[in-house]
């Protein structure tokens, strides 16, 4: 196991990186394994490798050791120097020239509409930017331009034009604004890819590549100016003396205070819970399953419970939620789509209406039992299906919705494609082993079932499909596969297999290229529903996927549009799309990825992957995608021999989190 703790790095400023965390007294036995070394190819930087510790991170982890013995005369730590260089044989360029005051508008809008168009950046940028920077926005993009890189899908090259518009000769490469901006643009794309922080040398290694010179420096004053937060990972059992490998983790304060968070809820429910406390005696004769009498019974004796399996485990949280309705608690189960919950409620019976929520709709109040006055939830016990798609800001909130003494069951299959947003919750909370753990032993019936279970273990091979639960169709290139594609889900499905078009699902690894969704969709239209497209792009009847945010993804139908917007028929209700929101928030839906079908599943599927989908494909991509069919799976591909490739050698793409770590530490020694 290692040893993460975040360091206060002392400075001039008093600038320090603090900890909040709420230890308890009472904790379960720790896990004596070690957590694996962070992996450094997991960075907006490809290919970026960390080198060894220099002598300041050596003398930093000593610092650090230091303290975490409570030594007062510790060395003070600073973050690692950059090398020397020689002096350069010209003259410094003088100082960036102060920015001219310029008379803005009155108006927040209005006013950075100004500053952007007079840089040459899009003035749609201006309602993002009041929204992200608040109503002061066009004064500071006019003094720091940088800035704008804050904004949505701005790249550093196009940051650096509007900057050098908008400062003319006082422009300069490094300038701290524009390092400080690089910084911040690099671990917010690394929080799309996942992560929760990166690691120093990798950071400072794609730093590099934008041109940032001095990335150790820049790093530095990030930290002191509390732009960032810093970690220090060892492994544990080293001796202070030894010359351990060091690792410093740096990550925005938003993720990291999410992760403490988290992680402060999850203990907190394991040490509020009394066994004695509760009425409840489940009956281990009445399960389902021998499974599922497992869970109950774990979550019987114990606040926090995880729970794994497939498809038809999902019974066994549903289980567990009956016997503790007839018991007379307040259970509830939630998944993470509308789908997903209308399949739990069938589980569930009679009661699924009332007890089958959303997490969305339990945590906006809109389904399930309501908050108290303290704010938590007024339930006894949750279980959560899907747990895999939680991100760690969403878990966090969830997590300190539960009240005091509550039970909670993280539920889900640890196959299937990790979050939208940063952090693996429930492979991390897995990995810190701080709970019971209850593995399903109820696979997944037929031949979709066999083929998927043995995906997950690294194996495909072929299935006995003699019903066509499973065709693998080959084709050529990626404008046969559109072609094929299109025949199966308009002729050969609903002749063959009975499941109509509007109840087929395609699935294919990205939007673009010649067989992605973007194509795919449109193909689809013209065979499925045809028509002009006058509302940007969409006409009543349109298949579509409605992302009302990060993570989000709502698949619904076109209804009409109006004069206020698109009317949208989603799985959940009906929703009306703003008219400037249209373009960005709504795609055609006969087509998705993958991890916008996570959490669903289709009577039938048909996965795409053409040729240049080769090296984009991973076990866990695989699994996710073969995994959404209920009855068939068509799987159209161009890929030959590298979908078992990726099978067998290409398990998932890892995330650089600190949640297992933070989890051991505040369960180990009470």
């Amino acid at each position: 196991m290692s040893r993460r703790r975040c360091i206060a790095i002392p400075t001039t400023t008093g600038a320090r990186c603090e900890r909040r965390t709420r230890r308890r007294s009472a904790s379960p036995q720790p896990s004596s394994e070690r957590s694996s070394t962070v992996s450094t190819d997991r960075t907006p930087a490809e290919g970026a490798h960390p080198g060894q510790p220099s002598q300041e991170l050596a003398r930093l982890a000593e610092a650090v050791r230091a303290i975490e013995r409570g030594e007062g005369t510790a060395p003070r730590a600073q973050p690692p120097a950059p090398p020397e260089r020689p002096a350069p044989a010209e003259r410094p360029a003088p100082a960036p020239e102060p920015v001219r005051p310029v008379a803005l508008s009155g108006e927040p809008v209005e006013a950075a509409r100004q500053v952007l168009g007079r840089g040459g950046a899009p003035e749609a940028l201006a309602e993002p930017a009041v929204e992200r920077l608040g109503e002061r926005a066009g004064e500071l993009l006019a003094e720091d331009p940088w800035l704008v890189l804050s904004l949505p899908a701005v790249r550093v090259d196009q940051a650096d034009g509007f900057a050098r518009t908008l400062l003319g000769a006082s422009c300069r490469p490094d300038d701290e604004r524009r390092g400080r901006a690089v910084v911040g643009w690099l671990l917010e794309r690394a929080a799309e890819a996942g992560h929760t922080a990166l690691e120093w040398s990798v950071l400072a290694t794609a730093l590099q590549k934008q041109s940032v010179a001095d990335a150790d420096a820049t790093l530095r004053k990030a930290v002191e100016d509390g732009q960032l937060m810093v970690f220090h990972d060892e492994q544990e059992g080293a001796a202070p003396d030894d010359e351990a490998p060091v690792t410093l983790l740096l990550g925005l304060d938003r993720y990291a205070l999410a992760e403490e968070s988290l992680a402060d809820g999850l203990v907190r429910l394991l040490n509020t819970f009394e066994t004695a406390a509760t009425p409840w005696e489940p009956s281990e004769a009445e399960a389902p399953s021998p499974s599922a009498a497992q869970l109950i019974l774990a979550a019987a004796g114990s606040g926090l419970t995880a729970h794994t399996g497939g498809e038809a485990a999902r019974a066994e949280p549903a289980a567990l939620v009956a016997a503790a309705r007839a018991a007379g608690l307040r259970a509830y189960a939630a998944a993470h789509t509308e789908n997903g919950r209308r399949r739990l409620a069938e589980l569930l019976g009679a009661d699924g209406e009332q007890a089958a929520l959303t997490v969305d709709g339990l945590l906006s109040g809109g389904e399930g039992p309501g908050r108290g006055a303290d704010g938590a939830l007024e339930l006894d016990l949750l279980a959560v299906l899907d747990a895999p798609q939680l991100d760690v800001e969403r878990a966090a909130t969830l997590v300190e919705s539960v009240p005091d003494g509550a039970r909670l069951v993280l539920s889900g299959d640890p196959g299937v494609l990790w979050s939208a947003g940063p952090g693996r919750v429930f492979a991390d909370l897995l990995a810190a082993k701080v709970c019971p753990q209850v593995a399903s032993r109820t696979p997944d019936p037929g031949p979709i079932g066999e083929l998927v279970s043995g995906i997950g273990v690294g194996e495909f091979a072929a299935v006995e499909a003699p019903e066509k639960e499973v065709v693998v169709v080959p084709v050529r290139d990626a404008g046969e596969a559109v072609h094929r594609t299109v025949q199966l889900v308009a002729d050969s499905v609903p002749r063959a297999i009975g499941v109509p078009a509007e109840r087929t699902q395609v699935i294919t690894p990205g939007h673009g290229g010649a067989a992605g969704t973007r194509a795919l969709n449109a193909a689809l239209k013209e065979r499925l529903n045809p028509g002009p497209g006058r509302y940007a792009g969409f006409d009543p009847g349109d298949r579509v996927v409605y992302v009302p945010g990060p993570g989000r993804a709502l698949p619904g139908t076109v209804v009409s549009a109006e004069a206020a917007g698109l009317r949208l028929d989603c799985e959940g209700g009906p929703v009306v799309v703003p008219r400037e929101q249209v373009a960005t928030a709504v795609r055609h839906g006969w087509a998705v990825t993958a991890h916008q079908a996570v959490g669903a599943r289709w009577p039938a599927v048909v996965v795409v992957l053409p040729g240049d989908a080769a090296a984009t494909l991973t076990r866990q991509w695989v699994y996710s995608a073969f995994s959404r069919a209920e009855r068939h799976l068509s799987v159209v591909q161009g890929v030959d021999q590298a979908l078992p490739r990726a099978v067998a050698e290409v398990p998932a793409k890892d995330r650089t989190t600190r949640l297992r770590t933070v989890l051991r530490e505040q369960t180990a020694g009470g």
